[in-house]
């Protein structure tokens, strides 16, 4: 099992909850073996395992919730 690091930068959160919905989202899914999100700068660093998930669908889990994740 490889994991890889990736830091999405991320906006429209504006406060802890909007924090803690990233957190969750992210956590949710398969392969994700560690999130730490701040809200300055918005970001969350993302450890996960690339044979089970794609930066593409850790991206689209944060825009789903609402919020933009900056390319």
């Amino acid at each position: 099992m490889t994991m890889t690091d990736l830091t999405l930068p991320i906006t429209g959160m504006t406060c802890g909850g909007c924090v803690r919905s990233v957190t969750a989202v992210l956590q949710a899914l398969p392969g994700v073996d560690s999130v730490s999100v701040t809200l300055t700068p918005g970001q969350a660093q993302v450890r996960y395992d690339e044979a089970q998930v794609l930066p593409a669908q850790l991206a689209a889990v944060v825009e789903d919730a609402g919020f933009e994740v900056v390319v």
